[in-house]
């Protein structure tokens, strides 16, 4: 009996650890992308800060892409918001001189290609609506 609550209870630390790993791991990548939106946002003109404030840092995004304000209002709506975001992936990535291949990179591999975005030598250039 003891040898079974021996091994229950190391089991339970093996998990523990690895559940403390994971965490610490995805901790990291939150860390990382804030670090990369904050890049994102400073080449684009504004000010890094603004992409940890809720609601504020959309706003700021519809700005460097160029777009009204107020489609924050339309990403309450399903469906038109998905489309909206890709649209404004887009433009972002058009933004920095990259393609429509970027924007699938953005969308599927979110974290790698907004690093590339954020460290490479590309220019912001403000889209015509």
């Amino acid at each position: 009996m003891e040898e079974q609550q021996l091994a229950t209870a190391g089991l339970m630390g093996l998990l523990a650890g690895l559940g403390m790993g994971i965490m610490l791991f995805i901790l990291a990548i939150g860390v990382f992308s804030i670090i990369c939106y904050c890049k994102i946002y400073a080449k684009a003109g504004e000010p890094g800060w603004a992409c940890l404030v809720p609601i504020y840092n959309f706003i700021i995004l519809l700005k460097i892409v160029n777009k009204p304000w107020w489609w924050l209002f339309l990403m309450i709506i399903p469906i038109v918001n998905l489309v909206l975001l890709i649209i404004i992936i887009h433009r972002l990535s058009l933004s920095f001189g990259k393609n429509a291949g970027f924007t699938v990179g953005i969308i599927f591999l979110h974290v790698i290609f907004f690093a590339i975005l954020a460290f490479d030598k590309s220019t912001y250039t403000k889209l015509e609506n």
